[in-house]
């Protein structure tokens, strides 16, 4: 609707100035006073043409100061285009030619690529059907264009990035996750070969397991990285991506990689590198055949999809890490040879024992007790086995669970027939763990003993047999011990080694740095080091001394690299059941614990990134419905205040509301700013000269008992920020500042250029930089508080004191402005809180004083003023009639329109934005295009400007009267 309008104005334009021109009968002293009519670029040009008619070139005849200037040409009048512009399309010619010859007028758009800028072009021939001559009116549309274009960028980036998720998302193995990502990247760009390489831990090589390649090969393998150069590595370092159009002509490819390269088929390339934790992990790497002009847009692309594939990777490896781990203690809990299980009591009303539920049994259960472990698995063991079975057992468990001993017995299982050994030692809570053996033959052969002697031949026999399977057994036994990773040590009562696998003497000579043999004493083996001998003597002597536990512990010496066990203690006894011994099972759980930890950091990141966001999200719409609610409040106060007749104490009363509401205001704008939702201008500022005429005001709002220290050379560059929202960080972080020093102390604001060329602190990309530090003496922060600094409304001041936005609106501000924030502190040294803001290039931006309106200054004339919230709408229309306006209201745009059509007269339109049904803009649009010329001011209470034009005033909730008469005044043009 919006191109439509503009096209009828220039055609009507274009249909005065041909008028004028026929009128004026080609007088050359009138074109200037013509020309110069037009805010849009006109030409006058005489088209030169071969035999057939068609347009070859054309001469300048005339053209405005408004062409001159949005187009760059001078000097032209009287000289052909084809000497400033050599590189036009044929379709231009063609279009001069179809104007020429037919007399039609023809509209078309100029691409960026001939003028730099986007141009509306509308041709018209002059005179009648043999004239040469040809008008064309130029309208500059590059800023629409350029937001088509971003909006169009932008869907298609999050749709691409979409895809990456949604592919690599069910995927478990890391190295597909690679092999996918950089396909989906390669395929979208149309690239010959994409790559994910990850960077070993020394930095200096980096691998691929393989990539996408279009036709030629993958490169895969590894890598030297400083075969790129040295300039190359550094830039990966520092976290910069690097998008090279040519290989044959950046100067960063040295010769020996530009050979690689047309070993390879490469001209053009993107790299980008992820740096976490101040080391290059990764590279992602897209190759292209023929050079190529890389978009902003593209390397975007490439940026997110590398965060995207490293951020999958991890979780898929964190992911396999565990899966692995669990698989290991699975494994060892199905192949081992003992019976094991896992059961969990189960209590009448009155507490005893009633039954128990089979939580866990392991293959080798079946061997031991000839049971089906499948049906038993989950039942409750009274109702799977035959009545009467289990009362001895049911009161054993009991015991064991309430003493927190080991209990062992021996039961005969009348459903298979045999007898049974079993073990039960505590567990966690209610459960227990069961050891099973079969012991029938020998709880047999014993009875035999107790026969007759003539059946002694047959006993012995049966004896011998069962010796040699029991041997048979134990060597099986022996050699799962002696190769399965658990360490395995025996030690006597005084510490010394009865036995221990081939695995637990490696672990302990790696650790300690010597090999133990079997009669060492572990404490004369630690003698040198006493820390270690003696956590090994308190642990060991609690085994030794009867007890039976599990815990999980970092041992070994510091310099040769310690590590986090997991050690299961159990007692040796002799076959009369005294102790001789102890012996224990300990797995290395570092690397598992170090997962536990990660995944644990990841879950706790990924709340409060959704928290956060969530409050981001409600913000805008809590800012629009209360700057709602704050618009009559602030405006009817408003003028109460300047109401003749109020004495003292209704003053006070007034002055108090309105600095509550202006109060109110603030900590919208303080919401906002946190969510970095708030509209910005930021322009070039003179930070020198900012803080240097805050000191004053910070002086006064501090107090007399801190001394303030102002440092700001003249030579500090401009930054790119918003001017008001900078004063107001900064004075935040003083206010800060002062409460940290209750007893006094010294605040220091200083100003300095920095240059961050290598990975920072800040994680800002390389560039220049203004640094402001807002340091005090005070108090400090431990690191908790710290790491809660930045969330919003958390606050250390009490309650009433403190509303906990201050930091993390300072936060979202410098974050919204493309800058950072670093906090250092400590507890009774104090605080240092750095704003890095981006440097700018450009002359710093004059800051307007706010003038108020004379209130003399003659008012006048007809508002049709149009908010769909009634109060809204009732305060708004008071504040214009005290002004002089006479006021037409409307609680919507359609109703609006009715007066309209209804023929109401009106000076100017005072519309709210967002109201349901026709928004403010909308509104505004019809009533330009139905009365071309009509002064419009949008009045929005929402935190963002979108879908409001650059070219319409805007007043933003809430606003007292004087704010509504100045941009009543600029609307106007008075």
């Amino acid at each position: 609707m919006e191109q439509d309008a503009d096209i009828k104005a220039l055609k009507r334009q274009l249909a005065e100035a041909t008028a004028a021109l026929a009128a004026l009968s080609e007088s050359e002293g009138h074109y200037p006073a013509l020309y110069s009519s037009f805010d849009e670029g006109f030409i006058e040009v005489e088209v030169v043409q071969e035999a057939d008619g068609r347009v070859v070139d054309w001469r300048y005849i005339a053209l405005n100061p408004a062409f001159e200037r949005l187009t760059g040409l001078q000097d032209v009048t009287g000289r052909l285009v084809s000497e400033f512009l050599p590189d036009l399309e044929p379709e231009w010619a063609e279009r001069y030619t179809h104007a020429v010859t037919t007399g039609e007028a023809v509209r078309f758009e100029m691409p960026a690529s001939a003028l730099g800028r986007w141009f509306s072009v509308y041709l018209a021939r002059i005179g009648g059907s043999g004239s040469r001559r040809v008008v064309a009116l130029y309208r500059d549309v590059t800023e629409r264009k350029r937001a088509v274009l971003a909006l169009q960028e932008s869907e298609e980036r999050q749709a691409f990035l979409l895809k990456v998720s949604d592919a690599v998302r069910p995927l478990a193995d890391p190295n597909e996750v690679q092999a996918v990502a950089v396909r989906v990247l390669g395929e979208h760009f149309g690239a010959v070969r994409a790559q994910y390489w990850e960077v070993e831990p020394d930095g200096e090589y980096a691998r691929s397991e393989g990539g996408y390649a279009k036709d030629g090969p993958r490169v895969t393998g590894r890598v030297r990285l400083n075969d790129f150069g040295v300039h190359v590595i550094d830039a990966y370092a520092a976290g910069q991506t690097l998008a090279v159009s040519d290989v044959t002509t950046d100067p960063l490819v040295s010769k020996e990689v530009l050979a690689a390269y047309a070993a390879l088929g490469v001209r053009a390339y993107i790299t980008v590198p992820l740096v976490k934790g101040g080391r290059l992990v990764a590279l992602l790497g897209v190759h292209h055949t023929a050079p190529r002009d890389w978009t902003s847009h593209e390397i975007a692309m490439a940026e997110e999809t590398a965060e995207r594939t490293w951020a999958a990777v991890e979780r898929a490896r964190a992911g396999a890490a565990v899966r692995e781990s669990e698989e290991k203690y699975r494994n060892l809990f199905e192949t081992v040879p003992v019976g094991f299980g896992v059961i969990e009591l189960i209590r009448d009303e009155s507490g005893a024992v009633a039954d128990w539920l089979v939580v866990e049994l392991n293959p080798a259960l079946e061997r031991h007790t000839g049971l089906d472990r499948k049906p038993l698995l989950g039942q409750r063991i009274m109702e799977a086995l035959p009545a009467g079975f289990g009362g001895e057992l049911a009161a054993m468990y009991g015991d064991v669970v309430e003493s927190l001993a080991p209990r062992q017995t021996e039961f005969f299982l009348n459903g298979v027939d045999r007898w049974i050994s079993v073990t039960a030692s505590p567990n966690k809570g209610e459960r227990i763990n069961l050891i099973f053996e079969d012991v029938t033959d020998r709880t047999r052969a014993e009875a035999a003993l107790r026969e007759s002697e003539e059946r002694q031949r047959i006993l012995n026999e049966t004896l011998e047999r069962t010796v040699a399977k029991r041997t048979g057994e134990r060597n099986v036994l022996a050699t799962v011990v002696e190769t399965t990773d658990a360490f395995i040590q025996v030690a006597d009562l005084d510490f010394r080694y009865l036995a221990f696998n081939r695995a637990s003497a490696d672990e302990f000579e790696r650790v300690y740095g010597v090999r133990p043999a079997v009669g060492d004493s572990m404490l004369e083996l630690l003698a040198d080091q006493p820390d270690h001998q003696a956590a090994v003597r308190a642990l060991w002597s609690r085994a030794l001394g009867g007890e039976e536990f599990t815990i999980v512990e970092e041992f070994g010496d510091p310099k040769r690299g310690r590590s986090t066990y997991e050690i299961r203690f159990n007692t040796l006894r002799d076959e009369d059941g005294n102790q001789v011994g102890a012996y224990h099972f300990v797995y290395d759980v570092t690397e598992r614990l170090r997962d536990q930890d990660r995944l644990v950091e990841a879950q706790e990141a990924l709340r409060q990134s959704q928290k956060l966001e969530a409050l981001g999200q409600l913000t805008g719409g809590v800012a629009h419905d209360f700057n709602n609610l704050l618009t009559p409040i602030i405006g009817g106060l408003d003028m109460l205040q300047r109401r003749a007749g109020l004495d003292e104490r209704g003053r006070r009363i007034v002055d108090g509301a309105l600095q509550s509401a202006e109060r109110a205001k603030t900590l919208v704008q303080r919401l906002l700013a946190f969510s970095r939702r708030q509209p910005l201008q930021p322009a070039p500022v003179d930070v020198a000269g900012l803080i240097r005429g805050l000191a004053d005001l910070v002086v006064s709002t501090t107090g007399p008992q801190i001394k303030v220290v102002v440092r700001a050379s003249s030579d500090v560059a401009p930054a790119m920020v918003d001017h008001n929202q900078l004063e107001m960080a900064i004075l935040n972080l003083a206010v800060n500042a002062r409460d940290a020093m209750p007893e006094g102390g010294t605040l220091r604001i200083t100003a300095e250029n920095e240059v961050i060329s290598r990975a920072h602190a800040s994680e800002l990309p390389v560039g220049r930089y203004v640094r402001i530090s807002v340091a005090d003496t005070g108090q400090g922060m431990d690191e908790q508080t710290q790491r809660r600094a930045f969330e919003p409304f958390f606050s250390t001041k009490g309650i009433g004191r403190g509303t906990g936005l201050g930091l993390s609106m300072v936060h979202g501000l410098v974050s919204q402005l493309g800058g950072a924030l670093t906090l250092n502190s400590r507890i009774g040294l104090g605080t240092n809180v750095d704003l890095w803001l981006p440097a700018s290039l450009g002359p710093v931006s004059e800051t307007a004083e706010h003038v108020s309106p004379d209130s003399s200054a003659p008012h006048g004339g007809s508002v049709l003023l149009v908010d769909d919230e009634d109060i809204v709408r009732e305060s708004t229309a008071q504040m214009l009639e005290e002004l002089g306006y006479q006021v037409v209201s409307a609680p919507s745009s359609e109703a609006a329109l009715l007066l309209i059509e209804g023929g109401s007269h009106f000076d100017v339109l005072v519309t709210d934005h967002l109201m349901p049904g026709m928004s403010g803009v909308e509104l505004a649009r019809l009533v330009r295009s139905r009365r071309p010329g009509t002064p419009v001011l949008i009045v929005s209470g929402y935190a963002e400007a979108t879908g409001i034009a650059p070219d319409l005033p805007r007043l933003t909730k809430p606003f007292r009267q004087v704010d509504l008469a100045a941009s009543l005044a600029g609307a106007m043009g008075l």
